[in-house]
């Protein structure tokens, strides 16, 4: 079997009294999309800023490209390769949409964001960006300010500001969110395409999706991984029904 590029064991954290993750052993494979779903307040959202370094583990290790990275901040991370979108844009609105990818394509250079004249002008840069608009199918609004652009365009940026950063593993947080279902068609194929590129850790509402892409579901609950497998193995799993799909098992 192929060593996992990403691998979490025993990962642990609490605020208070209340624990967000509960000693989680998860990994991601080349080649492989793998998708933790679970209901809202499962801790999903808090299991992707342990593993990109926005929150520190009280417990357990990260292992990437077997180094073990739970001392390295978060960008440090990103200069290994852990790429996160988010389920929350965080965008620069008044950029345009090639600056804002420019900027993350020269953050990936420089490790900073900074130089913005640099930007606008560096034709290295901006080619990396317009690279990018295009493989989301964003290059012809490429001008248009980040203001002004649609929920689903957004989130689109997003996926474009990551390729730009040029990942060794994707960690994507809600990319469907908002797109319709149209664009949530487009951004199936495209991220079905992508794996291949860089196993991709998928948090998503969609089960459409999900069940589309995924070659392994993990199932968060209270911060527990309560079951695992392909998607017919969670579809019938009965845990996995009365706890998030709304069913009884019956």
């Amino acid at each position: 079997m192929t060593d996992p590029v990403l691998a979490l064991s025993g990962l642990s954290k609490s605020f208070g009294a209340l624990k967000v993750t509960d000693g989680v052993d998860l990994d991601l494979r080349p080649g492989e999309i793998h998708a933790l779903i679970g209901p809202n307040g499962a801790g999903k959202s808090s299991l992707i800023k342990l593993v990109a370094g926005e929150l520190a583990a009280d417990a357990g290790a990260i292992r990437f490209a077997g180094r073990d990275i739970g001392e390295l901040d978060q960008v440090e991370r990103a200069r290994l390769g852990l790429t996160r979108t988010f389920q929350v844009s965080s965008l620069i609105p008044e950029f345009s949409a090639r600056g804002n990818v420019a900027l993350a394509a020269q953050a990936r250079r420089r490790s900073v964001f900074g130089f913005i004249r640099q930007v606008a002008t560096d034709p290295d840069l901006t080619g990396e960006a317009m690279d990018a608009l295009e493989r989301v199918g964003l290059a012809e609004r490429a001008g248009t300010r980040v203001s002004e652009l649609s929920h689903g365009e957004k989130r689109l940026l997003e996926i474009a500001m990551a390729l730009a950063m040029k990942p060794r593993i994707f960690l994507m947080d809600e990319p469907m969110a908002g797109l319709g279902q149209e664009g949530s068609v487009r951004l199936i194929g495209f991220l079905d395409k992508l794996r291949h590129e860089a196993p991709i850790l998928l948090i998503e509402h969609d089960m459409d999706a999900v069940f589309q892409l995924a070659d392994r579901i993990s199932v968060l609950v209270a911060g527990r991984i309560i079951a695992r497998g392909n998607a017919e193995e969670i579809r019938s799993h009965p845990e996995v029904r009365a706890a998030y799909l709304g069913e009884d098992g019956a």
